[in-house]
C-alpha cells in the first residue's frame, strides 16, 4: 500500500484519464465512508473465516497502516463494531480489540460494496499478474547485490511479523523492490497505481497462510539470484495469481458453491 488514504473515503481513482490498464466505472467502495470501509473489511474476514473468535487484532496504529486509513478511523470503527458485536475491547496491559468470541456476522451492510466490485478485483489483480511477471523477468538480470539484500530483509521481516498487518507492510516492500529491479520507472507508476487500487480491498488473512506465502517470496528472491528470468517470472505469475482463489473475492465464491477449501 502506497499509502494512507484521504479521510472520509475508502480510495480514490487517479486523477484525469484512466491509467493505461484500469480504465473501469466507479468503484462501489468509493461510495463508502473510510470508518465504514474497516467495519467491513474486519466484519468480511470474520465471515470468511480469515479472523477467528477470540483473535487479537493488532493496536490501532498498525491497523490504520495495514488498512490504508487513519488512527482515528480505526478507533472509531472498532467502537462500531463492538456495539454490533463483531469485536469486544479489553482493558489492561493485557488488553486490546478482540474478535467477540461469539461474533455476529453479516452486520455489516457496507460489505456489499466489496461484493460489488468482486469483477473489478479480478481484473486488477490479472493486471497486477501482467505488469509483476514482466518486472521478475527484467529483474532477473538487472537486480543487483542491493537489491537482492532488500529483498532478503522483507523475507526476514515477514519471517519474524507477529501480526498480518506487520507481514503486509513486508510484503508490500518486497513486491515494490522487485517491481524497481525492473528499471522501468514510466511501468513503474503504473504498477503503484494498480495496486494501490488493489490493496484497498486487502482484508487480513491467518498468518499460517501468511507463513507458506513467504516462502513462495524465497523462492522467487533464489530464482531471481541464479538470474533464471523465465522461472522468476513464472513464479512470481502464479504467486499473484493465487489472489484469485485466497483474496475475499475468491474465498467468497467457494462459501457461495459451499466448497471446503
Amino acid at each position: 500500500m502506497s499509502g494512507p488514504y484521504p479521510e472520509g473515503m475508502a480510495t480514490q481513482e487517479p486523477s484525469g484519464a484512466p491509467s493505461a490498464l484500469t480504465s473501469s466505472a466507479l468503484a462501489a467502495i468509493r461510495r463508502t465512508s473510510a470508518v465504514d470501509t474497516v467495519r467491513a473489511r474486519i466484519s468480511l474476514a470474520v465471515d470468511l473465516g480469515l479472523l477467528v473468535p477470540g483473535e487479537r487484532l493488532p493496536n490501532v496504529q498498525a491497523t490504520a497502516a495495514a488498512l490504508g486509513v487513519g488512527e482515528i478511523t480505526v478507533r472509531r470503527a472498532f467502537g462500531t463494531l463492538e456495539r454490533e458485536g463483531v469485536v469486544e475491547r479489553r482493558p489492561g496491559r493485557t488488553g486490546g480489540t478482540f474478535i467477540a468470541e461469539r461474533p455476529r456476522r453479516r452486520t455489516v451492510a457496507q460489505v456489499a460494496a466489496y461484493r460489488e466490485d468482486s469483477e473489478r478485483v479480478h481484473r486488477l489483480i490479472d493486471e497486477r499478474i501482467v505488469l509483476e511477471a514482466g518486472f521478475a523477468h527484467l529483474a532477473a538480470e538487472r537486480l543487483d547485490r542491493n537489491g537482492l539484500d532488500r529483498l532478503d530483509q522483507c523475507i526476514r521481516e515477514m519471517d519474524a511479523a507477529e501480526s498480518w498487518a506487520e507481514f503486509h507492510a513486508s510484503d508490500q516492500r518486497f513486491h515494490l523492490a522487485l517491481a524497481e529491479g525492473a528499471g522501468l520507472s514510466a511501468a513503474l507508476a503504473m504498477y503503484q497505481r494498480v495496486t494501490g487500487e488493489l490493496y484497498a480491498y486487502f482484508l487480513p488473512y491467518p498468518m499460517g497462510y501468511l507463513r507458506s506465502s513467504n516462502e513462495q517470496h524465497r523462492a522467487i528472491r533464489a530464482a531471481l539470484g541464479a538470474q533464471d528470468a523465465t522461472l522468476a517470472a513464472g513464479l512470481l505469475r502464479d504467486h499473484v495469481a493465487e489472489l484469485h482463489h485466497s483474496m475475499y473475492v475468491g474465498l467468497a465464491d467457494a462459501a457461495e458453491r459451499g466448497d471446503d477449501g
